[in-house]
């Protein structure tokens, strides 16, 4: 491990000393985000080869969607603002301090650090690091060991389109996430679970470094009574069943008025048989990433059949050997059993009837404030009230997962979902000192502002009302 740790503080020390010789200027990120959009697009046929090995099976079509869509939006809106996020910003200083100006200037910070996750690992590492280059950063990037073949993949890429000075790769497993995370990075990003997080915070704390945090949690999906059930189960069924369920912000549990109830878990097995016919020959139906987390995913169905709730699998259990597990839904299961207490993360979806708003938001109200929130309702009043009574990392409503996709929005959590944001300009601030700067002009009024007091007693007295 000390050898480990000596290698991990020689490439951050290469990375920093290249960074401080010659920070990036406009030209050479744009340049630098050129050549990842250029190289990217050439290896897309390799890199869904890679994810899907990785996962057993992975749909091709969702990989294009969740990784080269979203990479390639964010690498395009970030060239596209990349000009005006660098410049100088105007800042009011107050009538007591005239003549006097005030700007803020975005500045990079140096070395900055990403810990990815496994379940996108492709979306998940880059879409952060285009903002660290966007913002003049060197980056040091840890992906997960849970998907080995993609961060080869990762690796050759970047290897591909930066010197190793200005951008480097670590591979290998959980025992050096710690000592990765305790190297003194000029900012740190971390995607990935609740437990972990806290571990990586404490990581970072010996350094003082600024820390992000993309975590998770319980994510509802409340559907309000207005609201039509066959649109609500559709656009549920894809934020839940996307990935199989392996998604941050994927919907971990559902609400709908206690009366329709049955009818849309109708509309969900609809849903279901329309989409994977034959799930286990279906191209478009991924595998559960690891034994062990088919494992977890399981223990929650028996734990549930074992407590009496209403159990309905469609396609039935599934395959521990391929980690097949087709989607389950669970009616109405009791606040106690760990499907309800733990996120999920996988195509399990509790469907629980509330008799009235009210209490439907308690019920939100009473978890951790989750990663994401998904009201449906066509009453601009009944979305204020959802939204009013809840608070969430991102919402999106009368649909699910799409302002992840909205590069003008900042994604983040709050809480135990995390803190922080990425994405677009705000992946571009949260990697830059945003440093205000004052200039004084030749003559100025705040001059007089000295002893003896006395004599500017009225004028102090007044200015301070």
């Amino acid at each position: 491990m000390n050898a480990m740790n000596s290698e991990f503080a020689a490439t951050h020390a290469r990375l920093l000393a290249a960074w401080r010789g010659r920070k990036p200027d406009l030209a050479q990120r744009r340049a630098d985000l050129q050549r990842l959009r250029e190289e990217f697009r050439a290896r897309q046929s390799t890199m869904d080869a890679a994810i899907r090995a990785d996962f057993g099976h992975r749909s091709t079509h969702e990989n294009l969607i969740a990784e080269t869509l979203i990479v390639l939006a964010e690498i395009d809106h970030a060239l596209a603002h990349l000009r005006r996020w660098t410049r100088t910003r105007s800042a009011k200083v107050g009538w007591r301090l005239w003549p006097a100006r005030a700007r803020v200037r975005p500045m990079p910070v140096g070395v900055v650090g990403i810990i990815s996750p496994w379940n996108y690992p492709v979306n998940l590492a880059l879409v952060p690091l285009v903002s660290a280059i966007a913002a003049g950063n060197h980056a040091y990037l840890k992906p997960s060991e849970h998907t080995p073949r993609t961060s080869e993949w990762l690796r050759d890429l970047l290897a591909a389109v930066f010197p190793d000075d200005r951008v480097a790769l670590a591979l290998g497993g959980a025992d050096i996430g710690a000592a990765f995370a305790s190297l003194p990075f000029d900012h740190l990003l971390f995607t990935g679970s609740t437990a972990v997080g806290r571990k990586v915070m404490a990581a970072a704390a010996p350094n003082l470094t600024p820390v992000t945090l993309e975590l998770g949690g319980k994510a509802p999906a409340i559907v309000a009574p207005d609201f039509e059930i066959d649109v609500a189960a559709a656009r549920i069924a894809t934020g839940k069943w996307f990935n199989a369920g392996q998604t941050c912000i994927g919907v971990d549990y559902a609400l709908i008025d206690r009366g329709r109830r049955d009818a849309f878990v109708d509309a969900l097995k609809a849903q279901l048989h329309a989409r994977y016919a034959d799930i286990a020959s279906s191209p478009d139906y991924t595998r559960i990433i690891s034994d062990a987390q088919f494992a977890r995913l399981r223990a929650y169905v028996d734990e549930a059949r074992a407590a009496g709730a209403t159990v309905i699998a469609p396609f039935g259990d599934g395959d521990s050997a391929t980690r097949l597990l087709p989607p389950v839904l669970i009616i109405d299961p009791p606040p106690t059993l760990r499907v309800m207490r733990d996120e999920i993360f996988g195509p399990i979806l509790p469907v629980l009837g509330y008799d009235t708003l009210d209490d439907a938001i308690a019920r939100v109200a009473s978890l951790e404030r989750p990663l994401a929130m998904y009201p449906f309702s066509h009453s601009r009043a009944t979305i204020d009230r959802l939204v009013d009574g809840t608070l969430a990392g991102g919402v999106t409503v009368n649909d699910t997962l799409l302002h992840f996709g909205a590069q003008g929005l900042p994604f983040g959590g709050i809480g135990p979902s995390g803190m922080g944001a990425i994405h677009g300009q705000a992946g571009f601030d949260t990697f830059s000192k945003l440093l205000p700067v004052f200039r004084q002009r030749r003559f100025a009024v705040t001059d007089l502002l000295k002893p003896p007091y006395s004599k500017l007693d009225r004028v102090i007295r007044w200015l301070a009302r």
